[in-house]
């Protein structure tokens, strides 16, 4: 037995503890770096990574647990805890046969899950199974065990109603934030929408991350359920709700992996979407050769997928294919994407066209695909909602329902980068542009990331601003800076003919 000791090291939700290399626990025990520890304070009990220690500032008899391995087992101060070596885990041998490239069964899905979402592997187990499920490794049969798998191991929601709708876009295009717009517009019509969104895997900002901008998103299912029986609607951090568990411990270690592949994409967004009760789903496919879909060919691969999975565990999906050469808004980055959603919804002038537009065309397609709607009039009944208020009085009350409306924060630090030359915008680089924003602080830092000032088509004059970098630290300013300043041009420009 040792002494808890909160160590204040961040570990990046990874559950750590250290021990010193002479401790008697250490030593009898046989324990190195990197074993699988099993810690337990009274009634709890975590498994956690090991680090073995030789300076002095951990003392004799003391474990020392990171902040993620605190906030789990939830010790007193001081308080003896056993320390003892951690299960063999016999699913490790279906990851091991994964990276062989063997299929698994759904047996061996449920077992990994089952695994994962107690929080018995650790984050190099993670990133195993992870990189062996990569590119094409799912196949059909996979990736709805994958997906089936993941929903029995969380909550699973019923709404009571036949008819629950929800949305998806499948990421890869800056400053698409329609969610924000679409749910209101579809909850002012009476739709029932429960949207349950994820945080920024590869991206400046998730729906999560804008969302929390505007109003609490780390709801519990309580309060989740009051939201929507007052509302129709709410948008919440599917991860403060326990829906489909395994996918936001996956998530955490697709983040710094930059993965994001067709089988785990498909397994975690349906997975989300049954579990939350949904019944009808329509999915968002930007295509471009800078989004996460290259081609209209990649595009009605991964429909067909979405549609057969989500068939196979009860969900109607429904889909549409959408332009994904450019940013949509302006903003790209959690404050930025807000301010723009918030300009649609008022009405006002300078709001951002496409933005509404494209939000307007999901909205519309959900409408319909929900009977709110006959077929062929769902994009003139949502534009009706947003033009006369109702979409804005329902974004407010489902923000205040949620914890209450909050000011949009705005960056203390900015550079404007213009155009080195007249002529035609004719190409942009989505994934660059995304890049400098995360490199800006986004979405870490809220009010970072980049605001765009010109289209494709536009004619620009040489020195004309084409976009703005927004920083909360100067140093992360700077790092943007370099960054884009060591790239090809983001914004191609053409002579005007």
């Amino acid at each position: 037995m040792l002494r808890a000791w909160r160590a204040g090291i961040d570990t990046y939700q990874e559950p750590v503890v250290y021990m010193r290399r002479d401790c008697a626990v250490c030593r009898s025990e046989g324990f190195t770096t990197q074993a699988r520890i099993r810690l337990t304070a009274g009634s709890g009990s975590i498994v956690a990574t090991l680090c073995v220690v030789d300076g002095p500032w951990l003392g004799h008899g003391v474990a020392g647990l990171s902040e993620a391995a605190w906030r789990a087992l939830h010790p007193q101060p001081g308080q003896w805890i056993t320390v003892s070596h951690a299960p063999v885990l016999d699913s490790l041998s279906h990851v091991r046969s994964k990276v062989y490239g063997h299929r698994l069964d759904a047996g061996a899905f449920r077992a990994v899950i089952g695994d994962i979402a107690a929080g018995r592997y650790s984050d190099l187990h993670l990133a195993t199974f992870i990189t062996a499920c990569a590119g094409d490794h799912l196949d059909l049969d996979e990736t709805v065990s994958l997906t089936q798998a993941m929903i029995d191991v969380g909550e699973r929601l019923d709404w009571g109603r036949d008819m629950v709708v929800d949305k998806h876009c499948v990421g890869g295009l800056p400053g698409n934030r329609t969610t924000l717009l679409v749910v209101p517009i579809v909850a002012a019509c009476g739709l029932t929408m429960p949207k349950t969104s994820s945080r920024a895997i590869t991206s400046p900002a998730g729906t999560a991350d804008t969302m929390e901008v505007l109003a609490p998103v780390d709801l519990d299912i309580g309060a989740m359920r009051r939201t929507v029986e007052r509302t129709g609607a709410c948008i919440v951090w599917g991860g403060s709700v326990r829906l489909s568990p395994a996918d936001d411990v996956l998530i955490r270690v697709e983040r710094p992996l930059d993965l994001d592949s067709e089988g785990q994409l498909v397994a975690s967004v349906l997975s989300k979407k049954a579990a939350a009760g949904s019944t009808h789903v329509l999915i968002d496919l930007p295509v471009g050769p800078t989004a996460k879909v290259r081609s209209r060919e990649a595009a009605q691969a991964l429909g067909r997928r979405l549609v057969e999975v989500g068939r196979s565990i009860g969900l109607q999906v429904a889909l549409r294919v959408t332009d994904g050469l450019q940013p949509v808004g302006r903003g790209i980055g959690p404050a930025l994407e807000a301010r723009d959603v918030l300009a649609v919804l008022r009405r006002q002038a300078d709001a951002p066209d496409d933005l509404r537009q494209r939000a307007l065309r999901l909205a519309g397609d959900i409408l319909e695909l929900g009977g709110a709607a006959p077929p062929g009039a769902g994009l003139r009944l949502a534009t009706e909602v947003l033009a006369d208020g109702r979409a804005w009085a329902k974004f407010a009350a489902i923000c205040e329902a949620q914890g209450g409306l909050r000011e949009v924060p705005v960056a203390s630090h900015r550079h404007v980068v213009e155009a080195p030359s007249a002529g035609r915008v004719t190409s942009i680089d989505n994934r660059v542009l995304s890049r400098a924003a995360k490199l800006a602080g986004a979405p870490r830092a809220p009010a970072a990331g980049v605001d765009v000032h010109v289209r494709l088509g536009d004619i620009v004059r040489a020195g004309q601003p084409l976009f703005t970098l927004h920083a909360q630290a100067p140093g992360e300013l700077a790092y943007a800076q370099q960054y884009v300043n060591a790239r090809p041009p983001i914004f191609q420009i053409s002579e005007a003919s």
